[in-house]
């Protein structure tokens, strides 16, 4: 799991680089060398929803807890999201630009027509974005996921690569209380379709201040010369 020592690679442009406390993404991968001889299950799509920003943040790296050089990090619990962006044959893609939004712990969006906009926690970049290197691997540094009126906790996430849209898709934890009610998740068809964006919120090992880690692999319907 996570461990302090990892440097996230932002967006080049338009974000500063930042050295965060977490680890070398290769420890949630290691052993499953091999794992993928079959074809992986493809990540369901599910809606963008009305609340991707109509306004990025002047900040848009992937450390959502602070925006550019201020002190004062966003209320909530801090969750290092990351995983791999792969094709159905396991295969990593390269140069994919992942992007994630979420409701702030306040269960407000980044978005002018956001419920509980007024109350919207001003700390909380509330998107982020990351493009992936030739392992594929993505990371950010967020907070856990909360519940809203009509929703269970989720984070949205969008894949694309150069003009191509390849996967919108939202990522929820696995245990929630509300997901048995919340219409978008039960579209989805009960088994392995709905169990590709269910994650598993797990404590960060030796974290002091109650740290959670998420490991979300998005597969494509990709093929290994698409990588």
């Amino acid at each position: 799991m996570p461990q302090p020592g990892f440097l996230f690679r932002p967006l080049p442009a338009g974000s500063r680089r930042r050295l965060l406390g977490t680890a070398a993404l290769g420890a949630l991968f290691a052993g499953r060398r091999g794992a993928y001889a079959d074809e992986l299950v493809r990540t369901a799509a599910q809606t963008e929803g009305p609340f991707y920003p109509d306004r990025l943040p002047l900040d848009t790296d992937n450390d959502l807890l602070i925006i550019n050089d201020s002190l004062s990090p966003a209320d909530g619990a801090v969750t290092w999201l990351s995983g791999r962006v792969l094709a159905a044959t396991g295969t990593p893609l390269r140069g994919a630009l992942v992007e994630i939004w979420q409701c702030d712990a306040r269960g407000a969006y980044l978005h002018s027509g956001s419920v509980n906009g007024a109350r919207r926690d001003s700390h909380f970049q509330g998107y982020g974005r990351f493009v992936t290197g030739t392992d594929g691997r993505y990371g950010f540094r967020t907070i856990k996921p909360v519940a809203y009126p009509g929703r269970t906790p989720h984070i949205h996430v969008r894949i694309s690569r150069g003009d191509t849209h390849l996967l919108t898709t939202q990522c929820y934890m696995r245990d929630a209380a509300g997901n048995d009610a919340d219409g978008i998740l039960r579209s989805l068809p009960a088994g392995p379709i709905r169990d590709s964006v269910l994650v598993d919120f797990r404590p960060l090992e030796g974290s002091r201040i109650g740290e959670l880690t998420a490991a979300f692999d998005v597969v494509l319907g990709l093929t290994p010369a698409d990588g």
